[in-house]
């Protein structure tokens, strides 16, 4: 049986040259699917909102939830690193409640590391976590629960001092110590180039090929969804298949092909036989 999967391995496998895969899950179908794989990493993102339960955008998503969903994946998986994304105003109130909630999902849910979106405006939030002993992965570029103030989903540092500002927060991240970054959605050059500046592994979504690893989210690369965004590539079709089974269903429930004697319970003949004659 292949190891357990932690920070440390994914911070080797970029000294080593290997590329490090990273993929969502929410729940414990999706997570006994992953475990049979050779995913390297999965997190419990905090899309979650979006993506399952119908919300607009991550801004309504509450910690419970978070730990419900943690829970539902841990519950299966086993060997790749499991990182719990930390939701809107479970960290930027204070560093009090950065800690406690990030200690939750070590304590609650069987995550190995958490997930903090943001740069400089964190760095004592994200340094106290770190040093309550849970590791902690940075996020920087389009950072989702910041979209309010961004005005949407657009890339990130396309101009020059939003990308000294990325370029420098992720520098102080790694100094801070967080193990690895996620870079969302901005310019390939600027993801080559903290790539190479950090000695920590980058974990790309939308930010080019030069990462050390990358992530999408499940149900989108599985076509389970109808957003598509620049940076992805759906490996399946999941909507067409669904829908044509269930249309499939539908028919033969209708045109009474569906159940036959194959999907049908029989009674033993002298049960039958003792039966029929008391109803008779």
């Amino acid at each position: 049986m292949n190891k357990k999967i932690t920070p440390g391995k994914l911070r080797e496998m970029k000294e080593e040259g290997e590329k490090i895969t990273m993929i969502t899950a929410y729940d414990y179908p999706s997570a006994k699917v992953l475990e049979r794989t050779e995913i390297d990493s999965v997190l419990v993102g905090d899309s979650v909102g979006n993506t399952v339960l119908g919300y607009e955008n991550t801004m309504p998503v509450t910690m419970e939830e978070m730990i419900r969903h943690t829970k539902a994946v841990s519950r299966e998986l086993e060997r790749p690193l499991l990182i719990a994304d930390m939701p809107f105003l479970s960290y930027q109130t204070s560093v009090e409640d950065a800690v406690r909630n990030a200690g939750r999902f070590i304590k609650e849910t069987g995550a190995q590391a958490v997930k903090v979106e943001g740069g400089s405006e964190f760095f004592d939030q994200i340094r106290r976590i770190i040093d309550a002993g849970v590791p902690v992965l940075g996020h920087l570029g389009l950072t989702p629960q910041r979209i309010h103030q961004f005005g949407g989903y657009q890339p990130r540092g396309r101009t020059v001092e939003e990308a000294k500002k990325i370029y420098d927060d992720a520098q102080k991240l790694e100094e801070v110590g967080v193990f690895g970054l996620v870079l969302e959605s901005i310019p390939k050059e600027l993801g080559r180039k903290v790539t190479e500046k950090t000695d920590i592994p980058t974990i790309g979504i939308g930010a080019g090929p030069h990462c050390d690893g990358q992530v999408l989210v499940f149900h989108d690369l599985l076509g389970w969804t109808e957003f598509s965004p620049k940076f992805l590539k759906k490996y399946a079709d999941l909507i067409s298949t669904i829908e044509e089974a269930v249309n499939g269903y539908i028919e033969e429930v209708k045109s009474v092909d569906f159940p036959t004697s194959e999907h049908s319970y029989e009674m033993d003949e002298e049960i039958l036989k003792e039966l029929m004659d008391y109803l008779d």
